[in-house]
């Protein structure tokens, strides 16, 4: 017996237990039939003692620094990769956020003896004047900079998005100003790589203002960069800490880039296909030669390649010339300023050789393995389903056949001409179905103008004899106006009419849409069931079904479609990621792109960047593609459903009329008439197949030429099968009620169209559900029966939806938009036509 107290320690049975065998209840099942119930679960019995086994606490800690190490060599590796001899040259891109920020001193004060580089290349990037290449023997890292202003938008944007560092330029006292901030949103939109925040003019301040001007400016850069460092620039030991830092800090990975391979020309060449004619110059289609390192993944000859602003294009071989920029540079002469004040280009000598190798070709193109550029699919028209007519068919045509029309016809006209004469009554409803085909946007909105304006005449007509009353003072006021005429005219000289009465309008229809949302006055000149016949009503807006497939429009046949996009793109990212054929990262090469336009060349002799990305497959076919934004806090203007905006999306930027609609979980996607400021929204338009992440930018351009931002956000996906209903909703007045029932007028017009929407469930805006019992005599009256009590000031509602697709407007071309330039101290706008 155990002690008083004491508690029976229970039975633990060891490994070496007895297993019984279980109890056959005479079900004979089969071997599958026990699989099939057990669904994949394994006893516990039949894990092996590898898997049963627990690691040790020590082990454990041995695994996880285990994993650690090898995370850490990987990054540390990447980072050592950049701008060494095994890989392509760091890229820096200065750019300056205020008007009175100098860039080029920036750039002036790198490139000196002091820093401990050697400048081997001025120049270095095609087109761009303020660009050179920095050698550092002593950190065993080579730079190439480039100075980009922010006058040219589109450059900007095309520049950030393949360089390795960015360097701010702010100002002493105010950091950046109103357009450099505008700038920052588009960069942080789109994905912004490591940076590093330098100002000058602090040392010149005095020694007590110094620690405030530093403390201030940290404050004002707190916002947009939480964790920044602020360097100071105003000397050569400044510049050495500056380029330390920028050869050490961590990189900061963009997806979209990373999972491509892309390039910036340092050296471009056009060769015209046809001969050259002295007089017009070269013209029309040629071979573009561009000359730059690979970055990102291995670039292959037989993937297409993707010039921003230009389009795609193909690739006929790939080149690999001596490297401009080697780290083993061999100086043979001392440095010494030339003749216009600039820093002469030194002369290397790599791997010990005296004379340049010759150019070896890598790759050339397979044309049967080449990628094609075809955009859209082929249609044939007569490519439709045909099906043999029924005998019930045959009769009905023959029984048509037999019943003649009797009409009157001019003396001497045949059957076979009589038959394509139209009476006046089909010629009218001829031209009603043809008018109800066309887009609802435009009729509904007209329609609620017309409304706003009866609104505005009646509150201008009121008051009549106020304007006798008044004489005496409108005499006075005339008067007093003489001094304010020259300044109003003067005003008024700037003003667009046209504009103003176009953003009336525009507010008019988002202040209705925003008051009574979705809400259409039935036609009184025309059936509502002809004029809707479009639309349907919906029992229920989640789970009642709408077949995707269902009258599709002939745009759909012009797009491809996935079976499973995201199946598609993973599998396609994966072999991206695993490819080793090709041009590798950080090799310099020679792209020889084939059919160019001489505008290209023309671009890049102009002084924009050339920036070129390797596509991956299907990158080139047209789709719906479908886009994730949020409303910019700046933009304010109400932007109105198929409104041609520009996107930039990854590395490409062009012009579509995209749709609006609710961001949910469901099947169906309720189409939103206007871009919402206070909610994600989806946008969806034609475009070409890009595979996620990538940031989209959307831009509107005005009449004048500046493009605002609208909305920044992400790719979402590619589903041509996405539903998004328009919706309509006909209102009606409770004109009598009689507890659950009541009689409604003012939403109909005549008893055929009641027949004809009888079927569609009622709402109210209190809350009631109900359905139309019958039609009240044929001025539009109905008796309506509803689940519970009806309020004399409710209002009858009738939800009606239609299935609506973006507009096909995908234009690749954008016109640059005004260029800001610095005069003074100030920012002042120039209309250049850069592209």
């Amino acid at each position: 017996m155990a002690a008083d107290g004491e508690k029976q320690q229970g039975h633990r049975p060891g490994i070496y237990k007895q297993k019984n065998k279980g109890h056959k209840h005479g079900k004979h099942r089969t071997k599958g039939e026990i699989e099939r119930e057990n669904k994949g679960r394994v006893s516990v019995t039949v894990l092996t003692k590898k898997q049963r086994k627990e690691q040790k606490k020590m082990d454990r800690r041995h695994k996880a620094n285990q994993l650690r190490k090898n995370k850490k060599d990987l990054v540390l590796t990447e980072k050592r990769r950049l701008g060494s001899r095994d890989g392509p040259p760091h890229l820096v891109v200065v750019v300056s956020l205020h008007a009175q920020a100098d860039s080029g001193a920036i750039t002036k004060l790198l490139r000196g003896e002091g820093a401990g580089g050697i400048v081997h290349h001025d120049r270095c990037i095609s087109g761009v004047s303020d660009s050179f290449g920095l050698i550092l023997p002593r950190f065993k890292q080579r730079f190439t900079f480039l100075s980009q202003s922010t006058a040219d938008m589109h450059s900007l944007l095309d520049v950030t998005k393949i360089a390795d560092s960015l360097v701010f330029v702010l100002d002493s006292t105010e950091g950046w100003d109103t357009y450099g901030d505008y700038c920052l949103s588009c960069l942080f939109a789109q994905g912004l790589p490591s940076y590093a925040l330098v100002c000058q003019g602090v040392s010149e301040l005095p020694v007590k203002k110094r620690v405030e001007s530093r403390r201030a400016l940290s404050k004002i850069t707190e916002a947009r960069f939480p964790d920044a460092r602020l360097f100071p620039l105003d000397s050569e030991q400044d510049a050495t800490l500056l380029l330390r830092h920028l050869g050490t800090q961590r990189q900061r990975k963009l997806g979209f880039r990373s999972k491509r391979s892309h390039l910036l020309a340092q050296h471009v060449t056009f060769t015209p296909n046809n001969p050259v004619d002295s007089t017009s110059g070269p013209t029309g289609l040629g071979t573009l030669c561009v000359s730059g390192y690979v970055r990102g993944r291995p670039l292959r000859v037989d993937r297409l390649v993707h010039i921003s602003g230009h389009g795609d294009f193909q690739l006929s071989q790939i080149d690999a010339p001596v490297d401009p920029l080697p780290l083993n540079l061999t100086v043979s002469r001392p440095l010494k300023p030339s003749k216009g004040g600039d820093v002469d280009m030194l002369v290397g000598v790599a791997d010990g050789g005296e004379n340049e190798a010759p150019v070896r070709v890598l790759m050339k193109a397979d044309p049967s393995n080449r990628e094609s550029l075809q955009a859209e699919a082929e249609v044939d028209p007569m490519d439709g389903e045909q099906t043999w007519p029924t005998e019930s068919e045959l009769l009905e045509a023959e029984e048509a056949r037999k019943k003649k029309r009797v009409m009157k016809v001019p003396k001497g006209t045949s059957d076979y001409q009589a038959t394509w004469i139209v009476d006046e009554g089909e010629e009218e409803n001829g031209d009603i179905d043809e008018e109800s085909s066309d887009d609802d946007d435009d009729d509904d909105d007209d329609i609620m103008d017309e409304a706003m304006d009866k609104e505005d005449g009646e509150t201008d007509s009121q008051d009549p004899g106020s304007c006798c009353d008044s004489e005496e003072e409108e005499e006075e006021e005339e008067v007093c106006s003489t001094e304010r005429a020259g300044a109003d005219q003067r005003y008024d000289e700037h003003m667009d009419e046209a504009a103003e009465e176009e953003g009336l309008k525009r507010y008019r229809e988002a202040r209705a849409n925003e008051m009574f949302p979705d809400e259409v006055d039935t036609p009184l000149d025309a059936p509502a069931r002809i004029r809707f016949q479009r639309y349907r009503g919906l029992k229920s807006f989640r789970s009642s079904p709408w077949d995707p497939m269902e009258n599709l429009p002939l745009d759909y046949s012009r797009i491809f479609q996935f079976q499973s996009f995201e199946r598609t793109r993973r599998r396609i990212l994966a072999e991206a990621a695993a490819e080793e054929d090709g041009a590798m990262d950080g090799w310099y090469v020679t792209l020889h792109i084939i059919d160019v336009p001489f505008s290209v060349m023309e671009s890049v002799q102009s002084g924009k960047p050339l920036v070129l990305v390797s596509l991956l497959p299907h990158e080139q076919k047209m789709s719906v593609m479908h886009v994730l934004v949020r409303r910019h806090p700046s933009n304010t203007e109400p932007i109105k459903s198929k409104e041609e905006l520009v996107f930039h999306c990854g590395f490409r930027r062009f012009r579509a009329s995209p749709i609006f609609s609710q961001h949910t979980s469901a099947d169906k996607h309720k189409m939103e008439r206007f871009l919402r400021p206070d909610a994600p929204t989806v946008v969806s338009l034609y475009a070409p197949i890009t595979f996620p992440p990538a940031g989209v930018l959307l831009f509107k351009q005005r009449n004048d030429g500046i493009q605002d931002l609208v909305a920044t956000g992400t790719l979402l996906s590619c589903d041509p099968q996405r539903v998004v209903l328009k919706r309509i909703v006909l209102s009606g007045h409770p004109f009598k009620i009689n507890r659950r029932s009541a009689v409604v007028r003012y939403m109909f017009f005549n008893r055929d169209d009641i027949m004809w929407f009888k079927p569609v469930e009622l709402r109210t805006k209190w809350g009631r559900r109900g359905h139309i019992k019958e039609a009240l005599g044929t001025h539009g009256h109905m008796k309506c029966v509803f689940d519970n009590q009806l309020r004399s000031q409710d209002t009858v509602l009738m939800n009606l939806y239609k299935r609506v697709y973006p507009r096909w407007t995908y234009d690749p071309y954008v016109p640059a938009p005004l260029t800001w330039v610095k005069k003074e101290g100030t920012v002042e706008m120039e209309d250049l036509d850069m592209e």
